[in-house]
């Protein structure tokens, strides 16, 4: 196995996996470090935006994802009680790739990465991060085999961040002190649901917020977050129900769409549940380890830009490393100083505002006092719905170039 790199990875989701295979495109020798095994479920509202599906070209899975993903999206509603509003979502600028759809975790990641492998990434699957150690120019990396326990120094002068939620690098992990307002996520599918294909709703509710979609092989996804306070007061009332129940309660009974939806379906395995969310951004300019997706920042998922910011930081971010074309360069500790600098100044300019929204909408939908006006307010200007679609920037597609 080898043992040196020009970048070593961690995470791959779809961050740290679209890094790899950029870089590796452009000749980079890549160590890819993953601790759980593929495929895997994982919490998330598993839409893909427009925007992002010329990145998906790039990447080489493009026809894989048209072929296996869900419809179309060019509806949205905002769900809340017995009330719906409908709104016609508008088309991305791409002349090619107009709308979103979604696909499951399972198969999204999987298909990256094995297109990873395909383009000579070294994938460690399933290895544990233990430290990085050194600093720019020349990092060491320390993992360990999850099924032999064996432990391995990797050498790499560029270090890349991409572990998912509630996942950060060892010397960044802090004692959570439970605190009421916590947001806690779920997801649980389903089969035989009676959503529409190609609308997509946002889920409004005391305490909280969520989303429904048609995913691939016509599962219905159903995601959302809850006040810690909330889901234990429910659970309080329900004393030996799952958690996942409870929220499945909660939602059918609080939701007249979700109910409608789910009326004759039925759920295909267990509801997942972690948290608690930690939104903001973790990205600073004088980052030793270069952060992409979640370990950059983190949004409320109401708009569903989670994995927009994961392709489009890591597009961002390749296309400064691909600059440095030679091996001397990547160990030139001033020129990975000033990449890092240039890099947080275009995630900032690209990401800073997607965050703020997100964050008024959230707090906008799970708060009574705010959210019935809101709905009262969309109820007579529906075209507010797609504003923040325009806002949250899921018609504004990458630049593309042949590389990043």
């Amino acid at each position: 196995m080898k043992t040196h790199f020009d970048a070593v990875i961690v995470g791959a989701g779809p961050a740290g996996s679209s890094t790899a295979i950029w870089l590796a495109q452009a000749g980079w020798r890549v160590a890819l470090i993953e601790k759980q095994m593929f495929p895997r479920r994982k919490i998330c509202g598993e839409c893909l935006a427009a925007s992002n599906l010329p990145l998906l070209e790039t990447l080489g899975i493009g026809a894989a994802f048209a072929a296996l993903a869900g419809p179309e999206l060019r509806q949205v509603a905002l769900m809340r009680g017995s009330r719906s509003v409908v709104a016609e979502l508008p088309p991305a600028d791409d002349g090619i790739f107009r709308w979103g759809r979604a696909l499951g975790r399972e198969t999204l990641d999987t298909l990256l990465l094995e297109q990873a492998r395909s383009n000579g990434v070294q994938v460690m699957q399933p290895w544990t991060l233990q430290g990085f150690y050194g600093g720019p120019g020349k990092w060491r990396c320390e993992v360990r085999s999850v099924d032999t326990k064996a432990l391995l120094t990797l050498h790499a002068p560029v270090a890349v961040d991409a572990h998912g939620s509630w996942e950060p690098l060892p010397s960044d992990r802090l004692q959570h002190v439970c605190n009421v307002s916590d947001l806690l996520a779920f997801k649980a599918n389903f089969s035989g649901a009676s959503l529409p294909p190609g609308l997509l709703p946002v889920l409004s509710f005391e305490g909280g917020y969520g989303g429904m979609v048609l995913a691939d092989q016509g599962l219905l996804t159903l995601a959302c977050c809850i006040r810690r306070d909330r889901l234990t007061a429910l659970r309080q009332a329900s004393p030996g129900t799952s958690a996942g129940e409870v929220v499945e309660a909660l939602l059918k009974r609080e939701c007249a769409g979700v109910r409608a939806a789910l009326l004759s379906a039925t759920r295909v395995g267990a509801w997942l549940g972690t948290g608690p969310l930690a939104t903001g951004i973790r990205l600073r300019a004088d980052d030793p380890v270069f952060r992409i997706g979640n370990a950059a920042a983190e949004a409320h998922p109401i708009i569903g830009e989670g994995m927009s910011m994961a392709f489009q930081s890591a597009w961002l971010l390749c296309a400064h490393l691909i600059d440095a074309g030679v091996q001397p360069t990547l160990r030139d500790v001033t020129w990975q100083r000033a990449v890092s600098h240039a890099y947080a100044k275009d995630w900032h300019r690209q990401f800073a505002r997607r965050l703020r929204l997100a964050s008024v909408l959230a707090h906008l939908a799970m708060r009574p006092a705010w959210a019935a006006p809101l709905m009262a307010l969309v109820r007579v200007w529906p075209g507010l719905l797609p504003l923040a679609a325009i806002w949250g920037g899921k018609t504004r597609s990458m630049t593309i170039r042949s590389t990043p």
